[in-house]
């Protein structure tokens, strides 16, 4: 207890007062008496009020009483006397924060009697509170700042406080939003949250937007979401916090928008925006609590219980995928009844006409009306289907009750579904004929239909009739102002559009249920639309229309071998559609028979050559478009059947065709005539080594040429265990070019590449030991393409080589934290082992690693790199060889490679030589010396030359490499001034998970790496100088007191709080004073 000491403490303090003071007057005396007996008061209340909440009602008002009751200019100075204890104590323990409570909640209360002495004490202790938080004391900003934020929250509206005191008090706040402590800029912003809402305190709400954006710490921003106001300029930073990395920051943010943001302030993209990233979201609670806002604010209290109307606000054509998961999670919860008199039904009804006639009449549906009775239906199958399920699996009256249920749905599935197929067929009918407004419409409609039962014949056979019109139907176009034909959609798909494709594709799969009749069916409308083709009278629209039905074929067949005996064979489609469709010379009609071709080669036992010298042609003399269609034919035909079996598809030996590494096809070497031997591996290499077009970037990712093939060589590269015909000495190729692009700014805007290799480097080098040497084999190779005038590698501006250094070294790191992570595979667990942490893992994976597989490999290599730079030594080449050695001191030996230690020592001594310049990295070097020398069991033998030729030849390095393991490091480096360098001292502010040092690089682009320092090589300070600091340290330690020239005397570690953890004093290294 923080008060149980203060009434002996000012007893102690009030007879050492009498004592000193016998000789003054009596009245004096008498007042230090009564001041001190009422300071006891107010801290036994306090003390009390700390123990537990149930007494601070009546101590409360005995407080009241004691304010009443004493003179007005002696309670004050007691009371801030008793509560001057609670500022030393930075920490938020159970006592302290109850203390806080009755403190701000006596401040806070009026009294009826004398309402005017209250808002006077209110505004003295405000004042009060305000000096403490420009101290330069951590304790008591914290705990100022923290009485001031209870006082506010508890506060009355009609309390009269000075407008003087409350612009005070809102400075004061803002400035503290810059505070070195994350809980004291939470404390901060929840003060401020209270006048945030007033016109007249813009700016507030414009500081918590700028914090928002900048704010490091979690807890922060989770304050900063909540005391945002709703508004136009708060609801895009609120929808933005969804997609913050910390799960509590999401979650607050979801909270605030089922709170205070309506359905219908929002824009339609943000309102979909926050669905699609809450319902998906991977954290489980943040999840709840965005079907919680979903549930209970938009659709309960804005859409009042209506479906209908809340996929209205969702635009569900746009965003169809948010409006199935909308209905997915209402219709799990049970939310969605059909009501009486609701079904599809009610859009097909008979009228009478003039004469008496009955006509049907047919009301189009909405596209909402759509997607919700297609969920709806879908919902109804499935779940009679699993009560039907549970009812056959078990017995008795549990079965009864199953079977019950599962026939009450299909009871209401039918009639919500149409009355008979012809019904069905005239409703779909009538929406195609509606034209390109209600294509939406038409596909759910289309999607129905796969609920529908077909078994009767004549069902059937109407369904039938009406699959055929859907494969027939023209492709549709739109023409130009020269008359010329522009098709609509994407050109390679039935109906321009892969959905409509797909539920057309499902729907003919559902009526032609029998075997082979869906191939029967489609192959004689394929035979229909291909006559044109063959007679050379069919446009280009004729001949997309005939390769979309191929590929609808194509995709939804298993084998070739299902087309054998049909109305079109394999040979003739082949060689009669999709190799003249690829020879054509209109753009769209090249990428629709590429596509043909890649999923005709996907379906056969081996691909044949002709598709595969097809696709080659077009991958290397194609247009830009067609080129990267036929570049995914190749990675997905490469994948599927294996380079090896592509390349005797054309009569290519795969020995001879990558039998050499440093044959691979150079970047402007993309010619048939000249490639016509040359494997596929190699001819998607070098399109993949020719630097990336303005151009390139122009199309969307997923159309890129380079995000293609990085996408591709990923798989292999991760699976390389199934393509064993790629020689092991290609892998580090193809993983430099990778490395190389996920650090390229030509490929930031490529999404999709940099996703996928981001989740590739995670989990490549952790699968398999030879995983590893190829990141070691191709560490060095890619610093020498990515570091600027060096290896012929072009410099440019200062800000240009800066930027270039910073992505190199970042690259360099990164390599090295994959070479230092754990193993996965089970051959690398140690089984005897009882020790399971994730670091006795490591290392025992780590010290299982052949040479070339581990770090003591890597660190041979760059030393090789170093030591045999033969260029010549410009301000590039030094940064560059300063980089691979602050790289090559983080790498950790094992003791069991006493070999490799022994080269490594003997080549440090070049490396030394090489970076003799910079004398801090020479200490380095010299410490990583003393290192090796202690791991060295025999530290004064040297490594015979012919060893050491054997770990060079191991590593595929050069032979000649300056090796001397004579010409060895001293034990102990040079012996440093025990006077420490002068150092620029800097604010800092307390650290957070989320702090990044990836921006530090090496060089004028990087901070420095700092090894730790090794006792046996490290001089000790001189006695002198260790007494000196010491007796500095406390002096330094001064009382509290309330000034804002106070020296900080806070030295409590480890802090914590319910808002964020404080850690240990910001002031004890640089105290610098507010």
């Amino acid at each position: 207890m923080e008060h149980v000491h203060t009434t002996s403490d000012i007893r102690r303090e009030r007879n050492c007062n009498v004592d000193e003071d016998r000789s003054e007057p009596t009245e004096t005396l008498d007042k230090m008496v009564e001041d001190h007996s009422l300071a006891r008061q107010i801290a036994e209340i306090l003390d009390e009020c700390g123990l537990s909440h149930a007494v601070h009602t009546r101590k409360l008002k005995e407080l009241i009483a004691i304010r009443s009751s004493a003179p007005t200019d002696c309670f004050f100075p007691s009371f801030v006397r008793a509560l001057r204890p609670l500022f030393d104590l930075s920490r938020r323990t159970p006592s302290s924060e109850r203390a806080v409570r009755f403190v701000a909640a006596f401040a806070a209360r009026r009294d009826g009697k004398n309402n005017h002495g209250t808002d006077a004490f209110l505004e003295e202790l405000l004042r009060f509170l305000l000096i403490g938080t420009k101290a330069a004391q951590r304790a008591a900003r914290f705990r100022s700042c923290h009485i001031i934020l209870e006082i506010i929250m508890r506060l009355p509206d009609d309390t009269e406080v000075s407008d003087e005191v409350w612009d005070e008090v809102i400075e004061n706040m803002k400035h503290r939003l810059e505070d070195k402590v994350p809980t004291i800029r939470g404390f901060a912003v929840c003060a401020l949250s209270r006048f945030a809402i007033d016109a007249e305190n813009s700016n507030i709400v414009e500081l918590f937007l700028k914090n928002l954006s900048q704010e490091q710490n979690p807890d922060v921003r989770k304050m900063i979401v909540l005391s945002l106001p709703p508004s136009i300029a708060t609801s895009y930073s609120v929808v933005e916090s969804t997609l913050d990395v910390s799960e509590a920051v999401r979650k607050a943010a979801y909270f605030v928008l089922g709170s205070k943001f309506p359905l219908q302030s929002l824009s339609i993209k943000l309102r979909t925006a926050v669905l699609q990233r809450g319902l998906s979201d991977r954290s489980p609670p943040v999840m709840k609590e965005c079907i919680k806002m979903l549930k209970e604010q938009w659709f309960g209290k804005c859409c009042n219980q209506d479906p209908l109307a809340l996929l209205r606000f969702l635009d569900v054509e746009t965003y169809e995928s948010v409006g199935e998961a909308v209905m997915d999670v209402l219709l799990k919860d049970g939310m969605v009844h059909v009501k009486e008199g609701q079904t599809i039904r009610q859009y097909l009804s008979k009228s009478d006409g003039s004469e008496g006639n009955c006509t049907s009449v047919i009301q189009l549906l909405e596209a909402e009306a759509a997607l919700y009775w297609r969920k709806l239906c879908r919902h109804l199958q499935n779940e009679a289907q699993v009560k039907g399920s549970d009812a056959a699996n078990t017995t008795g009256t549990e079965a009864v009750v199953y079977a019950s249920e599962a026939s009450e749905k299909n009871d209401l599935l039918e009639t919500v579904l149409p009355e008979t197929i012809s019904d069905y067929v005239d409703l779909v009918r009538a929406h195609l004929l509606a034209g390109s407004a209600y294509r939406f419409v038409s596909r759910q409609l289309l999607l129905l239909g796969a609920m529908l039962d077909f078994s009767d014949s004549t069902n059937r056979k109407i369904a039938s009739s009406f699959v055929q019109e859907l494969l027939l139907r023209p492709i549709e176009f739109d023409l130009d102002d020269n008359g010329n034909k522009i098709v609509m959609g994407d050109g390679v798909s039935l109906g321009g559009d892969r959905y409509w494709a797909r539920a057309v594709a499902e729907l003919a799969r559902r009526v032609y249920a029998a075997a082979g009749e869906f191939e029967a069916s489609v192959t004689s409308v394929l035979k229909e639309l291909l006559q044109p083709c063959r007679e050379r009278t069919a446009d280009f629209t004729q001949w997309m229309h005939c390769l979309a039905v191929a590929a609808l074929l194509l995709e939804n067949i298993r084998s070739l071998r299902d087309l054998y005996g049909k109305a079109i064979e394999p040979t003739e489609l082949l060689h009669s559609l999709l190799i003249p469709g690829a020879k054509q010379a209109h753009l769209d009609l090249q990428r629709a028979a590429t596509r043909c071709l890649c999923l005709f080669g996907l379906l056969e036992w081996r691909p044949s050559g002709d598709i595969v010298k097809q696709l080659r042609l077009l991958f290397t003399d194609g247009p830009a478009l067609v080129s990267v269609m036929s570049c995914k034919a190749l990675v997905d035909l490469i994948t599927w059947h294996g380079p090896e079996v592509v390349d005797r598809a054309i009569n290519l030996d795969p020995e001879h065709s990558v039998s050499d590494a440093t044959k691979l096809g150079s970047p402007g070497s993309l010619n048939l005539e000249h490639n016509a031997s040359t494997g596929v591996i190699n001819l998607l290499y070098a399109a993949m080594e020719k630097d990336i077009s303005p151009s390139t970037n122009q199309n969307e990712e997923d159309e890129s040429l380079h995000s293609v093939l990085g996408e591709g060589f990923a798989k292999l590269l991760l699976w390389s265990e199934k393509y064993p015909s790629i020689p092991i000495c290609y892998h580090h190729l193809l993983l430099r070019r990778l490395i190389s692009l996920y650090f390229s700014d030509e490929t930031k805007e490529m999404h999709r590449l940099t996703q996928c290799l981001s989740v590739f480097f995670e989990h490549y080098p952790v699968l398999l030991p030879k995983h590893k040497g190829c990141v070691s084999r191709a560490f060095v190779p890619v610093m020498r393409s990515m570091w600027p005038g060096v290896y012929g590698n072009p410099g440019g501006s200062p800000p240009s080589v800066f930027k270039r250094r910073k992505l190199a070294v970042q690259a360099s790191r990164f390599m090295l934290q994959m070479m230092q992570m754990p193993m996965l595979s089970k051959e690398f667990e140690d089984e005897h082992s009882s020790d399971k942490s994730p670091r006795s893992s490591s290392l025992s994976s780590s010290s299982k690693l052949e040479l070339d597989c581990g770090e003591d490999g890597l660190a041979i290599r760059i030393a090789a790199e170093v030591t045999n730079y033969t260029e010549k030594k410009t301000s590039a080449a030094k940064s560059y060889l300063a980089a691979l050695c602050r790289i090559a001191v983080l790498i950790q030996f094992r003791s069991e490679e006493q070999e490799a230690i022994k080269c490594m020592r003997g080549l440090i001594h070049g490396m030394i030589s090489a970076v003799s310049t910079d004398k801090e990295l020479v200490r380095e070097l010299n410490l990583m010396a003393a290192r090796l020398r202690s791991l060295d069991l025999q530290p004064d033998q040297e490594l015979p030359h012919d060893l050491a030729s054997a770990i060079f030849e191991k590593l595929g390095l050069d032979g000649n490499l300056r090796f001397d393991p004579s010409a060895m490091p001293p034990v102990t480096p040079q012996p440093f001034s025990a006077r420490a360098a002068p150092v620029r001292r800097r604010v800092r502010r307390e650290p957070s998970d989320n702090d990044d040092d990836d921006d530090d690089v090496e060089d004028a682009a990087a901070a420095t790496f700092h090894v730790p320092f090794t006792p046996s090589v490290v001089n000790s300070r001189s006695q002198r100088a260790s007494k000196t600091a010491a007796m500095s340290r406390m002096t330094a330690k001064t009382k509290f007191e309330f000034s804002e020239d106070d020296d900080d005397d806070d030295d409590d570690d480890g802090d914590s709080s319910d808002l964020t953890s404080e850690g240990d004093s910001d002031e004890d290294d640089y105290g610098v004073a507010e």
